[in-house]
């Protein structure tokens, strides 16, 4: 098994720019929706789990932080539905998160989107639905090209 891979982003760094270009893009109608970074990264944060991407939900995990969550908030997102902790909003925000994640299944099912519309608005709805298509691309090109994610420096083996 190789280890090594191509670099989607060193090899066609055009097309790499305009995704990050995209993303911030997104970010930007993200804020202007009323999307705050909390809400927006906790939907990174579980798009990136949910496909199994080390890489973006390290890099999600500390723009989390920065963005105000708590530990308690982050290692609940998982399991979301039986936590407490989530506002309507933010389930409704996870649950569209999923739905993203795994379109190739049932699509946005018709009562995901009536939930999830009943909390969103369809600014928010769109805003957040662009974010979701933003860091699935990313969690693809990271984990096809194997990107590593070693310990941090500051932490101490378990």
């Amino acid at each position: 098994m190789s280890e090594t891979r191509v670099r989607l982003s060193k090899t066609e760094p055009a097309a790499y720019e305009t995704l990050d270009q995209f993303a911030r893009t997104v970010g930007q109608i993200c804020r202007d929706n009323g999307i705050d970074d909390r809400l927006k990264e906790i939907v990174m944060i579980h798009c990136s789990q949910l496909n199994g991407c080390a890489y973006c939900a390290r890099v999600h995990l500390d723009r989390a932080v920065k963005a105000g969550l708590d530990t308690d908030t982050i290692v609940q997102i998982p399991t979301w539905r039986e936590s407490g902790v989530f506002s309507d909003r933010e389930r409704a925000a996870l649950e569209l998160a999923e739905a993203f994640t795994f379109i190739h299944d049932d699509g946005i099912p018709d009562d995901v989107y009536d939930r999830v519309g009943g909390a969103l608005t369809e600014k928010e709805y769109a805003a957040l639905s662009w974010a979701c298509v933003s860091i699935n691309a990313f969690n693809r090109i990271v984990i096809a090209g194997r990107y590593p994610v070693p310990p941090r420096a500051d932490q101490a083996p378990v």
